[in-house]
């Protein structure tokens, strides 16, 4: 049988944690995270809004690559009453849909035009003409901004934070 002495028995007491350290332990893993979470909720607020601002940018660049392969006029509509998108060939072979999330909205499309802000902006796009200088401005519902706007010199859409 085997027999323990009065400094084994105390050395195995020692080898656990107190109800009290694993308190003061979770009271500051809370408090780190209570201080870090609104950091690290508005860095996902920006990385969302910018993934959505490509998306509009890969979207408009997929228009422009269309109308200027396949040598056809591609029509775009931008509708920010519907948060929605669509870029369309006069025969409907190419026809593309764009729903910005729910968390976003299209704040405003520029060149400013004086239409009613309930119908959608149309633009057209030639083959081998001048690519209009369109602007999507998308908002968080915190406030951020981004400007999706295509370069008529060189084609290409490009995603910028709005001050």
């Amino acid at each position: 049988m085997p027999t323990f002495s009065a400094g084994a028995i105390s050395s195995r007491r020692q080898r656990g944690i107190t109800l009290l350290e694993l308190l003061i332990v979770m009271t500051l893993i809370a408090l780190v995270t209570g201080l870090s979470f609104p950091s690290a909720a508005s860095g996902l607020d920006s990385l969302r809004l910018r993934s959505t601002a490509d998306t509009v940018a890969n979207f408009l660049n997929a228009a422009i690559d269309r109308a200027g392969r396949r040598q056809q006029v591609i029509e775009i509509w931008i509708s920010p009453h519907d948060n929605l998108l669509i870029a369309r060939s006069p025969d409907l072979a190419f026809n593309r849909r764009l729903e910005v999330p729910d968390i976003f909205r299209i704040v405003s499309v520029r060149p400013p035009a004086e239409v009613n802000p309930d119908e959608p902006r149309r633009f057209l796009l030639y083959p081998g003409g001048t690519v209009p200088a369109i602007g999507v401005e998308i908002a968080s519902k915190s406030g951020r901004k981004r400007m999706v706007s295509i370069d008529p010199i060189t084609s290409s859409p490009r995603s910028e934070l709005e001050p």
